[in-house]
């Protein structure tokens, strides 16, 4: 008995179709939007802030461990500024992500939650109410019964 395998492209094709691939390229594309927009403001915003102190570009603040002056071969500079940049981007980028996508999206889905939780309370304390009045008729049904077959009536 041969198992027929299925191609390199009908892998390809279930690899694709996969919810998770999809949703993580558009994250990819998101991203990649969202990246230009923090640029824009570190550069716009940020830097001239920065600026007013020393330079505007960040990139120009560094420091030297040995002697700096001209193309000395053993002269080490920290570029102190670009990771300040960096840095800076990541809790722009950071803050915004937070207060504009995951407070909001869990305050919702707590509110939900509580309401699907309610729901469901609202619901058990019905079937319990509901529970003991069947219970309530089934007991005089045969409180009646009883009655009636033990030759006493109650009228």
């Amino acid at each position: 008995m041969s198992e027929k395998k299925p191609s390199i492209l009908q892998g390809f094709k279930a690899f694709l179709m996969r919810g998770n691939v999809v949703d993580l390229a558009v994250a990819v594309v998101i991203g990649a939007a969202f990246t230009n927009i923090v640029n824009s403001v570190v550069k716009g915003i940020i830097n001239p802030l920065v600026g007013t102190i020393g330079t505007q570009n960040l990139d120009n603040y560094s420091s030297c461990i040995k002697s700096c002056t001209g193309e000395h071969p053993t002269s080490v500079r920290i570029l102190w500024g670009s990771v300040l940049g960096a840095t800076l981007t990541f809790l722009i980028t950071a803050a915004v992500v937070y207060f504009l996508m995951v407070l909001p999206m869990s305050k919702y889905l707590a509110r939900m939650e509580a309401r699907r939780k309610a729901k469901e309370g609202t619901h058990e304390v019905m079937e319990v109410t509901e529970l003991e009045v069947l219970k309530e008729i089934r007991d005089a049904l045969l409180a009646q019964q009883r009655r009636s077959g033990s030759g006493h009536d109650e009228r």
